[in-house]
């Protein structure tokens, strides 16, 4: 069978070296959900530019490559589909790119479409290279917003005080179990995330202590639904950077 050609988008969420100057790059896109593409000689000097693509949250275009006789897919052509300014250059939210691939390869393994996840996922590429105010608080409000998409965000209206039951995410006046509880303080941060515009997360006043609190929250949270959470190595450099 002839191999087929097919137009995308995607989401580089790891590299692995493959022999000498070959690199397997692992993506979110929008036409296959979670897929591998095999890219032969991408680190030799001529072909630098192709590999200053492939860098974590990088949203790319590409023409693919694909049949039967194929394990891994491959590129034709690839470029970038976000001109980042800023994410590349930033200390800061570099770190925070590296997280949100890292948790992103975690959890994400379905290699079927998924609109919403993919749309999320790259809007918030350009989320956090346009923002100013309210970086530190950007990896909080992803993890927060990133739970509708993966089925789990809170189902109910949020009333000032309550708790959040992690089993079924639903905020309630009473404490859930120990283990299945989280604290108001948290659950109330959990709802401004969720109700703020990415573009005024500087108006959530949080100190670093707030934000590890609430980030060990949201982990547990995560972990109650997808253990893989658990293996997610950058969130210890988050809790020293932020």
């Amino acid at each position: 069978m002839s191999v087929r050609s097919y137009k995308a988008r995607g989401v580089v969420l790891n590299t692995l070296k493959y022999g000498e100057k070959g690199l397997i790059v692992h993506m979110l896109t929008d036409a296959f959900g979670r897929q591998s593409y095999m890219v032969q000689g991408v680190r030799s000097a001529s072909r630098g530019s192709r590999m200053a693509l492939m860098q974590p949250m990088f949203a790319l275009e590409f023409e693919g490559l694909c049949s039967p006789k194929m394990s891994m897919h491959r590129f034709k052509e690839v470029r970038s589909g976000v001109v980042l300014q800023s994410l590349p250059f930033d200390v800061r939210k570099s770190t925070m790119a590296l997280f949100m691939a890292e948790v992103l390869y975690r959890l994400v393994k379905e290699s079927e479409s998924n609109e919403e996840l993919f749309e999320f996922v790259w809007g918030s590429v350009a989320a956090l290279d346009a923002l100013d105010e309210g970086v530190s608080n950007f990896h909080l409000w992803f993890l927060s917003n990133l739970s509708r998409p993966l089925g789990f965000s809170p189902d109910n209206d949020f009333c000032p005080g309550a708790w959040l039951d992690i089993r079924d995410g639903h905020f309630t006046p009473a404490p859930p179990p120990i283990g299945a509880a989280m604290a108001p303080d948290n659950a109330s941060i959990l709802h401004d995330m969720l109700e703020c515009d990415v573009r005024y997360l500087g108006e959530i006043g949080l100190n670093r202590s707030q934000r590890v609190a609430f980030l060990e929250s949201m982990l547990s949270y995560y972990a109650y639904h997808l253990d893989a959470i658990r293996s997610v190595e950058s969130v210890r450099i988050l809790q020293e950077v932020f």
